[in-house]
């Protein structure tokens, strides 16, 4: 499992390249927008961008364009793409172009390349009205891409003691999100004949700590908790199966990592401590397991 999991860990980050390589602008189409040192609307303002301002997207972070922006200490900043519209290559102004206003946002010695030149009209992004720094906000996550707001979110889990099955991720607001698994695991002994299968629902509250976007990956990392209602049935040659119900709990933490080659998708590690009912001498189940999750964001 380990071989599998660093295989596609490996891939999506790969998958990322491409869209860095990428030339594209932001043009913005409010009055103001306000440019971040982080990609979060808590992060400090650095400056504002005036409507018309083309901005060169060094990085494309899903909710948010990483954005050239001299004034900056480390020559970025960030935009939310509620603020304006970005193109694909070759299909918007360059970002030598701005407004007489935003001057003072580009490197003096663009200043006036191409202002005689005619450019087309940037593809419309799909944007939804800006909320408050609490909530989400759905945007789209590239050129012609849905819009994403890493809300809602259904997939599957695979862990240690042979667990698999299907969860589900809802994020309340930033910080307060919901999950829910349906799992099933399946144990030997060594000291006691037959094999336990157990089938187990699991609710449970997650907390997601910060969030962080460094370079091409979202890091969001969380701790949460739950209920474990589980069904164990013990089977055997010789006796008839024996089945017992019970209801346990969890405690958990792990990190949630999103990545630029592909913003709908949430690729999730995280290790937790179980405490429940062990009905059957012989078959008591590890308390500490480790589980990879993966979520495709729908909303």
């Amino acid at each position: 499992m380990t071989r599998c999991v660093a295989l596609v860990i490996l891939a999506l980050a790969l998958n990322a390249a491409p869209l860095h390589a990428q030339t594209s602008v932001l043009t913005v189409t409010v009055p103001s927008a306000d440019v971040h040192k982080g990609p979060t609307t808590g992060s400090p303002v650095i400056g504002q961008a005036p409507r018309n301002t083309a901005l060169t997207v060094a990085r494309n972070l899903g909710s948010w364009a990483e954005v050239l922006w001299p004034q900056s200490p480390d020559g970025v900043g960030y935009v939310h793409l509620t603020m304006g519209r970005i193109g694909a290559p070759g299909a918007n102004p360059p970002a030598a172009s701005p407004s007489p206003r935003a001057s003072s946002s580009r490197p003096a010695a663009r200043q006036g390349a191409g202002t005689s030149a005619r450019t087309p009209e940037p593809v419309p992004l799909t944007t939804t009205q800006r909320m408050p720094p609490g909530d989400r906000v759905a945007s789209s996550a590239s050129q012609g891409g849905p819009s994403i707001s890493h809300i809602v979110g259904v997939g599957g889990m695979v862990g240690s003691m042979s667990s698999w099955g299907g969860t589900a991720r809802w994020w309340r607001n930033k910080h307060v999100g919901i999950q829910a698994a349906l799992t099933r695991d399946a144990m030997t002994s060594d000291v006691a004949p037959g094999r336990v299968t157990s089938m187990q629902i699991e609710p449970g509250v997650v907390y997601a700590l910060f969030d962080r976007v460094p370079g091409y990956v979202w890091f969001r990392p969380y701790v949460g908790s739950g209920l474990s209602f589980r069904r164990q049935t013990l089977k055997d040659a010789v006796a008839q199966p024996i089945t017992d119900s019970g209801v346990g709990y969890r405690v958990f933490g792990g990190t949630e990592l999103t990545f630029a080659g592909m913003t709908q998708f949430g690729l999730s590690a995280e290790v937790g401590y179980r405490r429940q009912p062990t009905p059957f001498a012989g078959f008591e189940p590890d308390r500490f397991a480790v589980a990879i999750a993966g979520h495709w964001y729908i909303k």
